[in-house]
């Protein structure tokens, strides 16, 4: 061996020592963790929430009743691991850290250093308690109307958006996400941003009907659209739609289908009613783009609740790709969920989110079927259907 070999060999044999001290843990558990069991906020808040009503709504933002029961739901699938050597972490205070993380935009290190858990192991609980919350909710707040579900949407637009024959308002957002390892720019957007994209079809009652999440920043609504179990399942006629009922009572000559309500990103179909686009629009034709607005108004409005309450959508999730999927579809759910039995502030749907509207590259040409039933709709809005009031409106 010359003295090369050697010097090389000492090179190594030191490399290797210092990454073997590198992984060798200072603490079994750090003093700070030690404190869980006295001064950890499960311990020293969480009891005394429970006894405010309102300081516990505000700091879980959903009712005590609620929280109750979503524990209930979920907890067999959280269940502690009783043979573990240390203190076993219970599904209470899993579901409390998560629903603390998705409600404020907190840091994982800041619940950290409140309720005394590792960062790791936040990182595994957070994940584990959203995936478990959109398994075990999804079926039960977003299950797939059948025909008289569809019905009842549509009465429901009917009585809050005079707008006939509407089984939901569809639009897209941008969920801001940091970069993804290895992603290249397939999720960065026409805003100059990361992120991934939230498709939702809403109803009038402010609660998702239907949700897509995990496209790409870069593809537009119509894009997303085409490629979404919704519009297959709507172009294959899966979806239990009732059939076309008239406008006007004993007048089938304005019988048209039921359809979903969007705006100019997306293209035009039998049961998706769009926009008239251009400038110069007649009477007739602004009328119907006001009375759609109407309609659509509640997708955003819906986003405007959702961001309003959960606040992590006002930050990037710095988190890797699934994982922040499975914070959105969590979301989506406990927004439904928390909108159902708690009801919901009427300053929140005045609220704008912090998301981005997706990119329109729609320049296909409409059906002519679908620019007839949108004719339709023109001519009811301007006679029988017309409001006393839209004429000052455009």
């Amino acid at each position: 061996m010359d003295v090369i070999d050697a010097v090389c060999l000492w090179a190594v044999h030191r490399r290797m020592r210092r990454r073997r001290q590198m992984r060798e843990r200072k603490y079994w558990v750090h003093p700070i963790l030690k404190t869980r069991l006295s001064h950890s906020l499960y311990v020293t808040l969480y009891p005394k929430l429970r006894e405010h009503d309102e300081k516990f709504f505000n700091y879980f933002r959903m009712s005590i009743k609620s929280f109750d029961d979503l524990l209930e739901i979920i907890k067999d699938s959280l269940e502690a691991d009783e043979n573990a050597i240390r203190y076993c972490i219970s599904p209470q205070e899993k579901l409390i850290v998560t629903i603390r993380y998705l409600s404020t935009g907190c840091s994982i290190t800041d619940l950290h250093y409140n309720y005394k858990i590792g960062v790791s192991t936040l990182t595994g609980i957070i994940r584990q308690v959203c995936q478990i919350i959109w398994i075990k909710l999804k079926n039960t707040v977003m299950s797939e109307p059948n025909k008289q579900k569809w019905l009842e949407i549509s009465t429901g637009f009917e009585k809050r958006a005079n707008f006939p024959n509407c089984i939901g308002a569809l639009d897209g957002k941008h969920i801001r996400i940091t970069q993804p390892p290895d992603s290249g720019s397939i999720y960065y957007n026409y805003k100059n941003f990361f992120s991934l994209v939230l498709m939702a079809l809403c109803d009038s009652n402010y609660c998702f009907v239907w949700v897509d999440i995990g496209g790409y920043g870069k593809d537009s609504d119509s894009g997303l659209y085409k490629e979404s179990t919704l519009y297959k399942k709507l172009t294959e006629k899966k979806l239990d739609i009732p059939d076309p009922k008239p406008l006007i009572i004993d007048n089938e000559d304005t019988k048209v289908p039921f359809v979903i309500v969007a705006d100019e990103a997306f293209g035009m179909t039998e049961n998706l009613m769009r926009p008239y686009g251009g400038k110069m629009l007649s009477y007739e034709k602004k009328i119907f783009n006001y009375r759609l607005t109407l309609a659509r108004r509640y997708v955003e409005c819906t986003f405007g609740i959702m961001c309003s309450k959960w606040r992590i959508l006002h930050r990037p999730l710095d988190v890797k790709i699934d994982f922040a999927e499975a914070i959105v579809k969590a979301i989506c759910t406990l927004h439904n969920y928390v909108r159902v039995r708690d009801g919901f502030n009427y300053e929140d749907t005045l609220y704008t989110p912090p998301l981005s509207n997706l990119s329109s590259t729609y320049t296909g040409r409409h059906v002519r079927d679908a620019d007839m039933i949108r004719n339709k709709f023109t001519n009811y809005f301007t006679n029988e259907g017309k409001l006393e009031w839209q004429d000052k409106m455009i």
